[in-house]
């Protein structure tokens, strides 16, 4: 099984740097993995692995304001922002990845690529378009405001968890959200900014949405790359019709329902989430690669 290597440290504007793990070997073809809003590279640990172990070089990283990565010294958590985060981490690299987002981490991808269409090799959108139903996203706000307070112990932050995700089998132990959550003079709170979660009173902020249909929607008709769109079969956050109207956007666009998954679909299946993952990249990405490797030595 690939283990992490070293923890990577990559810088981006603002002099914030964002916290990494990579898997695999570095020569392989690059993977970068985003999370969505709320969440940490932490969820991506097993697929990161499997794709270590398949031959990908994996890089999960933690967005800004989430994790082990800097905070916006202004406060600012907008689209351009991640965007720009985003290239950022691909211009680290060197090299063109797979970006694989996760809500959040989809549609700061997908916007990187309206702006700069050579940026990656491919997308994949997981349970996130441009189009998203507002009471899916209400319920996901509510939940990270919910916990504004913080948590007196590991316990009672389990006991939010399990009453925000009821499908969810309960953990046996609750040290595994320690990593998940920093402690600030007793008390447990999660590991992102508060600002992430205020409502923005500049201006300028405001124009700088998480959620712009118009926006992203042109970005998506402007894809040239492969792509994939995931969905979870019982998502509330992103509907059949939304992904249909993403698939008209996007006519060279591939489909996979995860039956059964939420949202977060890597964390609810993740054994058919990385099958449908590790299918896509082959057929998709890693064949398309060799073409291009056999047309240069022919050329030669």
């Amino acid at each position: 099984m690939s283990t992490a290597q070293a923890a990577l440290k990559v810088p981006c504007d603002g002099e914030v740097v964002l916290a990494a793990d990579a898997y695999g070997d570095e020569a392989h073809p690059p993977v970068v993995l985003l999370h969505g809003g709320g969440q940490t590279r932490h969820s991506w640990r097993a697929t990161a692995r499997d794709l270590g172990d398949a031959g990908w070089y994996a890089l999960a990283v933690d967005l800004r304001g989430h994790g082990e990565s800097g905070w916006s010294p202004d406060g600012r958590y907008g689209l351009d922002t991640f965007a720009g985060d985003v290239v950022r981490i691909v211009e680290f690299l060197g090299r063109a990845p797979v970006l694989v987002g996760a809500s959040l981490g989809g549609n700061a991808s997908l916007a990187a690529l309206g702006h700069r269409p050579e940026l990656a090799l491919g997308l994949v959108l997981v349970d996130v378009s441009p189009f998203l139903q507002p009471k899916g996203t209400g319920r996901i706000s509510e939940f990270m405001s919910s916990g504004a307070e913080g948590f007196a112990s590991l316990e009672e932050a389990a006991d939010a968890v399990a009453a925000y995700l009821p499908h969810r089998p309960r953990p046996k132990s609750v040290e595994g959200l320690r990593k998940n959550l920093r402690e600030v003079d007793g008390r447990f709170f999660w590991h992102w900014d508060p600002a992430f979660l205020r409502s923005p009173r500049d201006q300028a902020v405001q124009r700088d949405k998480l959620i712009d249909p118009a926006r992203l929607g042109a970005a998506a008709m402007s894809l040239r790359v492969p792509t994939l769109l995931v969905r979870g079969g019982e998502s509330d956050v992103l509907s059949v019709a939304d992904s249909k109207r993403f698939l008209e956007l996007v006519p060279h666009a591939e489909f996979a329902s995860v039956k059964g998954a939420h949202h977060m679909v890597a964390g609810d299946d993740n054994a058919v989430f990385d099958r449908v993952l590790g299918d896509f990249l082959e057929r998709r990405v890693r064949s398309r690669m060799r073409l291009f490797d056999q047309a240069a030595t022919e050329d030669r």
